[in-house]
């Protein structure tokens, strides 16, 4: 299954495999010498901390190969006039009072591996996600949350 990531992204991907490969993976096997170094390993605590450090640490390695292996790059284009992963959109929730102003919410469509939503990096494959994808600038769309509905419309697209 494709992934879908920036350029950026996964520039960023590259350079913590590598840092993992490398530096990361020494650093454990130093840790594992030393508590190796201490003896009985049925109850050696940090042989036991470095083991689950190495598993850990081999797993990430995995996961960040299978995703840049996966990675399809996507480019951003800005100037579509349509939601697509890399454009930044403006929301305006309808469910707010028309009486007060209040600033668009800013959100930037990314692939589920880049998603950060505190960051306002909203992955492609979320309910929101998929609710505006696609979607040109104007549109309305309603997204079910645990809350209920929420109804957006989108005001810009950058």
């Amino acid at each position: 299954m494709k992934k879908y990531l920036t350029r950026e992204s996964l520039e960023k991907f590259r350079k913590e495999l590598e840092y993992l490969k490398t530096e990361k993976r020494k650093e454990i096997g130093e840790k594992l010498k030393v508590a190796i170094s201490f003896g009985d390993l049925s109850e050696n605590a940090a042989y036991q901390q470095a083991k689950e450090d190495q598993s850990f640490l081999e797993g990430r390695i995995l996961e960040l190969e299978q995703l840049i292996k996966n990675s399809e790059i996507v480019e951003k284009n800005h100037h579509t006039g349509w939601v697509q992963i890399g454009s930044f959109v403006y929301l305006n929730n309808l469910a707010e009072k028309k009486g007060l102003f209040k600033k668009p919410e800013k959100f930037e469509i990314v692939g589920a591996a880049e998603a950060d939503p505190l960051a306002g990096k909203i992955s492609v494959e979320s309910p929101i996600g998929k609710a505006l994808l696609n979607k040109p600038k104007g549109a309305i769309v309603e997204i079910e949350t645990p809350q209920g509905k929420i109804r957006y419309k989108i005001a810009k697209i950058g």
